[in-house]
Parts: structure tokens; C-alpha cells; sequence
């Protein structure tokens, strides 16, 4: 599969994606996940050499390339030792920077869409409340018009990048009274007076900071409204796909990151005279979790492949995050198991893996909501549309 999806060109971006992340990032990995922070400077030297510029557009200082440069860049960002680190990362280019450059004007694009490419600016996405989680439709932030303004009340919480921000796509209520026929999406710059954010401590992603993040009477320009008012439910919709891709790769790439370091040390490792790769239920053991790796990967490619044609995947990335983010947990468990004693400490990568690969079925919808959503469609034949054809 990989020579059907990658080519020449991919290959040689992977190596030196691998060499920009083993000269710039690996060292200061363990300085970043002890304090919590990721210092200002990757971002810019991230921007500086393109990487937050993959899929997006030419005149906005992107590279207008194919989604498999992005595949790539999640999976090696997913083998350094630091999921937080790549959360940081991948929340910037594929979560905010997707709205900019789906549904912001031109002068937001020209201000905000070239600035987070080069890595100026940092962006976060902010859609969870602490009262909704999942429930997007739930959500009691409000954008109240008045006049030339519009003002936004309200909180949202478990935001990536939510402290480090210059700006924010929030969602928002418009119109309370229709549901999520009455929800807008907007930009709001994080200078703005009424906004105050809280740093979360959380079980892994220890990298990357988590906020939860008060909008107190936040007055923004009406031309900060991304797209239309009202179509905010279904911008999002289409975007999940999206997200829930990246959330898939992000899952297969870890689970083979896993497997490949217990089975490096099951060779090396002996226990009864032998080594420890030979005895049979732990050989058979890493063979069910790397077939279930291999079904997730040739998925996750076919989804990614079919959404850099166009097309709408809501179901098909909905079941790879799903089942992806299934097989990471229960495959880093047992090649945690697979180490031992040294399994569980620090100095080995896999105990940090484990914290960080918990956060899987929980983030960009949980999979008790995925597996709901997938029962509209199949059960209810419910048929979702894309926001922009």
C-alpha cells in the first residue's frame, strides 16, 4: 500500500521531515513535557520551513500539495516521543488554519492564514464546552449582533493551544432558539479585553497546554463571522472529517511506533535461556496487534485518499478514528506488558505512549458519539451533506 499512496517525492519529504524533527524538536522534548510548554521559536522554525503550509494555497505562502505530505507529517510527529508535542502542531495546521481557509475573507487570510503559516501565529480551535463536550449542538456560547459588532459570552474548555493562541475559531450560538441551525463560527483575536484562559493538568499530552477559556462580553468586527451566520454546525460537520483523519493517522502511527520498539527489545531481551521473541504466545500476541495495524493503515489511506479528491468521508474517517484509536490503546498495553518492569518507567518511551494514547477516544468526539453518529447513517440511513459542494 505504502508504494500505491507514497512516491519518490514523499519519500525523500519523510527523511527530511524525520532529520528536522531529530535536530530541531528531540532535544528539547523532555525540557517541553516536564514544564508543560513548547517554546515560541518551533513554531516559526516549523513555519520557516513549510510544514504548516502543506495542503494550503500558493498565494498565501502554502505548497499546495497532496494530503499524503500531511499523512506523513502526522506519523512522524507521532514517533518522537511526545504526542503532546504533535497535538500542539497538527491543532494549529489542521484544526484552526482549516476554517481560515475555508470560510475566511480575504483580508482574514491575508492577516491570519499567512502569519500561521510562517508560524507567527498560533491558532486554536474552540468548540467544547464544559457543559457539552461532544454535544456540539449543546453548546451555550453566544454571538449576540449589535450593530456593526458581534458580542460573544459564554466558555469552552479542552482547547489545544488554547494558552499559547493569538487567535481563536470559536463557535457560537447566533440564533439560541434554532438549535444547531443557529450556530456561527468566528475569529477572535486573543488580545481582545474579556477573554481569560485556565491552564487544565491533564494525564498526558503533557507538552501541549490544554485551556479552558472564558469569553466575558468579547467584542469582535462583524467581519470576524467566518462564512455565513447560521451554517457554523455544518462547517463543522464537514471539517470533522478532517480531524477524525488526523486522529486516525495519528493512532496507527503510534500503534506502529509501539510495536516496533517492543519488538526491538523482545529481541534483545532473554528470560529463560531464550530470547523472548521465541516463546509463542508473546510472538502471537504482536501478530494480532500488527494485523490490526495493517487494516487501520490501509483504511486510514483510502479515507485520506478519497478526501484529497474531494469527496465527503464523514462516515468512513468517523470509523477510522473510531477503530483506529482502539487498536492504540490496546496494542501500547500489552507491548507496554511486553517490557516488563521497564515498561513502566519513564526513562522508556512507552509509559509516556500509554498516557498520551489515552486521550485518543476521547478527543474530537468521543467513540460513544461516533459510534452514534455511524447509527444515524447506517441504522436511520440518515444522509449528511457537505456545508460547500
Amino acid at each position: 500500500m505504502d508504494s500505491m499512496c507514497f512516491t519518490e517525492e514523499h519519500n525523500l519529504f519523510r527523511t527530511s521531515f524525520k532529520d528536522f524533527l531529530q535536530k530541531e524538536v528531540v532535544p528539547h522534548i523532555e525540557k517541553w513535557e516536564k514544564e508543560g510548554a513548547i517554546e515560541r521559536f518551533i513554531w516559526k522554525k516549523f513555519g520557516e520551513m513549510g510544514f504548516f503550509g502543506i495542503n494550503y494555497p500558493v498565494e498565501y505562502g502554502g505548497l499546495n500539495l497532496d494530503l499524503f505530505y500531511t499523512v506523513i507529517f502526522l506519523e512522524e510527529l507521532q514517533k518522537i516521543k511526545s504526542s503532546g508535542f504533535a497535538a500542539a502542531m497538527w491543532a494549529h495546521a489542521y484544526l484552526a488554519m482549516t476554517h481560515l481557509n475555508a470560510e475566511g475573507s480575504e483580508n482574514i487570510k491575508q492577516t491570519y492564514l499567512k502569519s500561521s503559516i510562517l508560524g507567527e501565529k498560533i491558532g486554536a480551535l474552540c468548540i467544547s464546552e464544559p457543559f457539552g463536550g461532544s454535544d456540539v449542538a449543546g453548546m451555550r456560547t453566544t454571538a449576540t449582533r449589535q450593530g456593526d459588532k458581534y458580542v460573544i459570552n459564554g466558555s469552552k474548555t479542552f482547547i489545544t493551544n488554547g494558552i499559547y493562541a493569538d487567535y481563536y475559531v470559536v463557535a457560537a450560538k447566533t440564533n439560541p432558539e434554532l438549535g444547531n441551525k443557529g450556530i456561527s463560527i468566528f475569529l477572535v483575536d486573543t488580545a481582545l479585553s474579556g477573554i481569560s484562559a485556565t491552564k487544565l493538568d491533564k494525564l498526558g499530552w503533557r507538552a501541549s497546554d490544554t485551556a479552558e477559556i472564558a469569553f466575558d462580553n468579547v467584542e469582535i468586527p462583524i467581519e470576524n463571522l467566518l462564512g455565513e451566520e447560521g451554517k457554523g454546525f455544518p462547517y463543522i460537520m464537514q471539517h470533522f472529517a478532517m480531524e477524525r483523519l488526523v486522529m486516525a493517522i495519528n493512532a496507527h502511527a503510534r500503534t506502529e511506533y509501539a510495536i516496533d520498539y517492543a519488538l526491538d527489545y523482545m529481541s534483545q531481551r532473554e528470560a529463560f535461556g531464550a530470547k523472548i521473541n521465541s516463546f509463542q504466545a508473546l510472538r502471537h500476541t504482536m501478530v494480532e496487534h500488527a494485523t490490526e495495524l495493517e487494516h487501520c493503515k490501509l483504511f486510514n489511506y483510502a479515507a485520506m485518499a478519497r478526501l484529497d479528491k474531494g469527496e465527503y468521508v464523514v462516515k468512513e474517517a468517523t470509523m477510522a478514528k473510531l477503530k483506529s484509536t482502539k487498536v492504540a490503546d490496546l496494542a501500547i498495553y500489552d507491548c507496554l506488558q511486553m517490557l516488563g518492569g521497564y515498561g513502566y518507567m519513564e526513562e522508556y518511551p512507552l509509559a509516556r505512549l500509554l498516557r498520551d494514547s489515552r486521550l485518543g477516544p476521547i478527543g474530537g468526539g468521543t467513540s460513544e458519539i461516533l459510534k452514534e453518529i455511524l447509527s444515524k447513517m447506517i441504522v436511520d440511513k440518515k444522509n449528511y451533506e457537505p456545508a460547500v459542494k
